[in-house]
């Protein structure tokens, strides 16, 4: 050891001693700065970093590659920046989910314990995206986070059940696994290792523990109260633990109630994401997801608490964020969004597929369009041929291509005959809600089913949109109101072979003059 010691010591007193001759040698010598090093690799200028680059973010600064401090804070902010704006991109599914099951218990209907319906139609006081105001509609939100829950769904009925993040679980109704005859669904928690029953039951297995449903309770012979006795007679919500003697399901009626349901366009949306995130299992989306909530400081088990730099960034990344939603719904770039190629109708579901696949892709912008104009997800929309389900055509400008305006009058022809099974119908909506559209009509609105709505002699029909009744036209009017921009939606019930094949066509919204 000794020996050991001593010659480690030597050997320091030689290094010592050493480098001040190698470096008085090495500036004598080859290596000077600017002489180029033996080993040294031919570099593409592609690859390297220039000390002054100009970007839409403003002047990058770097040493030899390196940034400097203002640059690395520039940089910083913009990935903030960004994934804000991918999180609001993304996540608006989720918080579609969250701001519909928040407006219900709004409105009266408690988690697990309440069904609503709309009695007497929907009108305009309630915010609800697309809404339309000729169905019955049937609303609950279920959370197994407690234990697995069992709906109980009436006959002639047709609807989804879809999770926390929009994705379709089950239908129910005419394309569920009840086909239309009514029957118990059993929503079993992610990862339950509890007892399920063999028989009884529609099982589902969702990947979220909050889920929506809503259903069409079909009307028969204009009878909306035998469809809503149909409902409460047959519906229920409860707990599987308390099959054997549930409790009472209490009912809401939602119509004329003022409750809302869309998700927040400012900073509150990633306050709405996080509550999201709470409830949710750690997997409840894919990890880049996970990983892209993380990074803006959306993790499960952690307070959501951004500095006042980080705040701000997120109040402009939403701005931002909302801005392109708007974008791509008010002026897609994507060809296929455009229903005919003279004239401005156009679908807010492309591409055939409810997950918004094509192949391998994702198409990110039909998913954006969809999640921020509409709800409701299930494989039967990729599903209507003619005669069953319905069609949807929207447009947000006339026929010269200007926004549709609440203080000017349209008018549109629908060529006779209109190739709907059941009936047609027009209905406005807000551009900023992307709901009902307020005005003194409580159907927002007009469909085939009104009566005394006047035909032309082909069997088509003029539609007038305007603040005030136009004369001799106003059985066939659509009240607008003077300084909304609004959009209109034609829906065809039961879709004939001749709006599949495009050989009948709607009329573009015309301005009278």
């Amino acid at each position: 050891m000794k020996r050991t010691l001593k010659y480690l010591r030597n050997a320091a007193l030689c290094l010592a001693v050493t480098i001040p001759s190698f470096a008085a040698e090495g500036q004598a010598g080859g290596g000077s700065a600017s002489a180029a090093p033996d080993y040294a690799p031919s570099v593409p200028t592609r690859i390297t970093t220039s000390d002054t680059v100009e970007t839409r973010i403003g002047t990058l600064r770097f040493d030899d590659g390196a940034p400097d401090a203002e640059t690395i804070q520039t940089a910083y902010d913009q990935l903030d920046f960004g994934r804000g704006v991918d999180a609001f991109l993304k996540g608006m599914s989720a918080t579609s989910v969250h701001a519909l099951c928040r407006g219900f218990e709004e409105a009266g209907i408690a988690l697990n314990q309440g069904i609503g319906i709309t009695e007497d139609l929907m009108d305009a006081r309630s915010l609800f995206l697309t809404a339309n105001t000729t169905t019955v509609y049937v609303v609950l939100c279920i959370d197994v986070g407690s234990g697995p829950m069992v709906v109980r769904v009436p006959p002639r009925v047709l609807g989804p059940v879809d999770d926390a993040d929009f994705r379709w679980v089950t239908d129910v109704g005419l394309t569920g696994p009840d086909k239309g005859a009514g029957g118990e669904y059993l929503f079993v928690p992610p990862g339950y290792e509890g007892a399920v029953p063999s028989a009884g039951y529609h099982i589902a297995k969702p990947r979220t523990n909050r889920m929506l449903l809503f259903y069409r309770a079909f009307v028969e012979k204009g009878d909306i109260a035998a469809a809503v006795a149909n409902v409460k007679a047959n519906a229920a919500i409860f707990p599987l633990a308390e099959a054997a003697n549930p409790p009472a399901t209490h009912f809401v009626n939602i119509s004329g109630v003022k409750f809302n349901t869309i998700s927040a366009n400012d900073f509150s949306y990633y306050e709405e994401l996080n509550a999201v995130v709470q409830n949710e299992p750690a997997d409840w989306v894919d990890p880049d997801t996970v990983g892209l909530y993380a990074s803006i400081g959306i993790r499960k088990g952690q307070p959501f608490a951004p500095d006042s730099r980080m705040k701000k960034i997120l109040t402009d990344s939403v701005a931002v964020g909302n801005a392109i939603a708007r974008a791509n719904l008010f002026a897609s770039r994507d060809p296929q969004t455009q229903i005919y190629n003279d004239r401005q109708w156009f679908t807010p579901f492309v591409g055939g597929s409810y997950q918004f696949l094509n192949g391998a892709e994702r198409l990110l912008d039909a998913r954006m369009m969809f999640f921020y104009y509409a709800t409701g997800i299930t494989p039967a929309m990729t599903e209507s041929r003619p005669g069953t389900g319905s069609a949807y055509a929207i447009t947000v400008r006339d026929a010269e291509g200007k926004y549709l305006d609440g203080s000017l009058t349209y008018k549109v022809t629908l060529p006779g005959p209109v190739p709907a099974k059941n009936f047609w119908s027009f209905t406005v909506y807000d551009n900023q809600t992307r709901s009902l559209l307020p005005t003194d009509q409580k159907l927002s609105g007009l469909d085939s089913t009104v009566a005394d709505i006047e035909m032309n002699n082909d069997g088509g029909v003029t539609v007038w949109f305007g603040p005030e009744a136009p004369a001799g036209h106003e059985k066939n009017w659509v009240q607008t109101w003077p300084g909304k921009g609004y959009n209109a939606a034609l829906r065809l019930y039961g879709p004939l072979e001749p709006w599949f094949d495009q050989t009948w066509r709607p009329g573009d919204l015309e301005l009278q003059r």
